[in-house]
């Protein structure tokens, strides 16, 4: 596959659309999700183990289940649903409003973690897929777990983006997602950890992670 060519490394946001309502969004800080989302999680946590009265074992195992399951969600909805290609021109308008923008615009700091406009939707969307193979209160404890992944990969990824790490873990995860943008893009769909590129054998070689450290 032929590389892309980025259009901007701009910080500054591009429009999307002409009306107004719509832009707007499309648009987040990062620190939206963190206000919106951890009261959330709180919630759940409170309905298993108060409402539900579960162990607080129980409730701390389901959330690390939740928390873990997120890692797998996050690559799969990367790799197979954010960067499917359709061939329709609506399909490459949805695309490009969903994940394209982003790979032109890979430093729009206003683009860079989920607004709300599309997480609470999405959000609710698998909660409901996930009803049927849990109980009440222990989907609830499974969902705030979840919930916490997707807030670690949201604010993860606008680290990526616009922090400067010298080592350490966050280095290399921000190494990988940049290899992923910049190298290629159909590679190194993990953001919050590359463990299911391993599995499924879609990460960099180590003489590119090397080439990209130097």
């Amino acid at each position: 596959m032929a590389k892309r060519n980025y259009v901007s490394n701009s910080s500054e946001s591009t429009r999307m659309f002409k009306s107004d309502f719509l832009e707007s969004l499309s648009k987040i800080h990062y620190a939206v999700p963190l206000i919106f989302w951890i009261p959330v999680i709180i919630y759940f946590v409170y309905k298993s183990y108060v409402i539900g009265e579960m162990s607080g074992l129980n409730v701390t195992l389901y959330f690390l289940y939740g928390l873990v399951f997120w890692t797998l969600a996050e690559y799969v909805l990367h790799r197979w649903v954010f960067h499917f290609h359709p061939t329709s021109e609506w399909g490459k308008r949805i695309h490009f409003i969903f994940h394209g923008v982003h790979h032109d615009y890979p430093k729009d700091r206003l683009r860079l973690v989920m607004p709300l406009s599309a997480s609470i939707p999405m959000a609710t969307i698998i909660y409901f897929i996930f009803y049927p193979f849990f109980g009440e209160f222990t989907l609830a404890s499974f969902f705030g777990g979840f919930l916490l992944g997707y807030l670690i990969y949201d604010e993860c990824h606008y680290a990526m983006h616009h922090a400067n790490f010298k080592s350490g873990w966050f280095k290399k995860i921000k190494d990988h997602h940049m290899l992923h943008h910049y190298s290629d893009p159909e590679k190194g769909f993990g953001v919050s950890s590359a463990i299911w590129d391993k599995i499924f054998s879609s990460g960099f070689p180590e003489k590119d992670k090397a080439k990209k450290q130097a």
